[in-house]
């Protein structure tokens, strides 16, 4: 399927195993990065990290999204529609979801990697809210919070050029940008990390090493335990954010094979 201007279930694109490897189970419903305004199910972190799964009997699905516009570029505008910016992105994973969940007899884990996490994570809330709860939820590198959380850890930050372009401060922009105003930003479903999580599924996160987005993800982590949740966490000695757009990896490898041994354990809906 193409993406372009297609978006939520008209954009699914299904990957399954086509050997004698799969395994039964849930079916992951799989959503790209890109800080909200770029990224589309073509770029590695969809495409080849479903491919990956599927070879490894994981059935996957990838959709798209409405992006927002370039941070600095577009400008907010007056109306509810740009006041609450995040809720078109989050009604396209929403019908996704729903589409997956009719043709997914053994359940749907909702995951993404970056902006994806934080985009699946309020997908969850909001199933939850409507009383169709995911099998669970995987997230990989994500960030949670309206306000990047500061880390006194040097060892945690992004290096090379994301030490400007994923600098706290450049994440916040992006933040508004993605939330559409600043009143915005304080909704659950913009973004969920510091908001009630009960009734959170089994959560498997994946968090790069050296990264600045780790601190949003550590506290997202203890923010479900404190919750309730069943909740893996794993930190990929050595890796950078975004690894799951570097195909043949040694932090891709790794990554990929957690989420595949992860989901084999899901257990079967009803």
């Amino acid at each position: 399927m193409g993406t372009g201007n297609t978006v939520g279930a008209d954009s699914l694109r299904w990957y399954r195993s086509e050997t004698e490897a799969h395994v039964a189970g849930p079916t992951l419903l799989w959503l790209h990065g890109g800080g909200f305004f770029r990224g589309s199910p073509a770029q590695p972190e969809a495409h080849d990290v479903a491919r990956v799964l599927a070879a490894r009997g994981v059935t996957v699905v990838t959709a798209a999204y409405r992006l927002a516009p370039v941070p600095g570029i577009g400008h907010l505008r007056r109306g509810r529609a740009e006041r609450e910016r995040f809720r078109r992105p989050l009604d396209d994973v929403l019908v996704a979801l729903r589409r997956t969940a009719t043709e997914s007899p053994e359940g749907v884990v909702i995951g993404g990697a970056s902006a994806g996490a934080c985009l699946a994570a309020a997908a969850t809330l909001h199933a939850i809210d409507d009383g169709a709860v995911p099998t669970g939820a995987v997230f990989a590198y994500g960030f949670f919070h309206a306000t990047h959380p500061r880390s006194g850890d040097p060892a945690h930050r992004s290096r090379g050029h994301r030490r400007i372009t994923h600098a706290p401060w450049a994440l916040d922009v992006a933040n508004r940008n993605h939330a559409g105003s600043r009143q915005a930003l304080a909704d659950r479903y913009a973004f969920p990390g510091g908001h009630d999580l009960a009734g959170f599924p089994p959560t498997l996160l994946v968090h790069a090493e050296r990264d600045t987005m780790r601190t949003s993800g550590d506290r997202l982590a203890a923010e479900l335990s404190a919750a309730g949740a069943d909740v893996e966490r794993h930190v990929l000695p050595g890796s950078a954010h975004a690894f799951l757009n570097r195909p043949g990896s040694p932090a891709f490898t790794a990554g990929t094979a957690l989420i595949a041994e992860w989901m084999q354990r899901r257990p079967r809906a009803g």
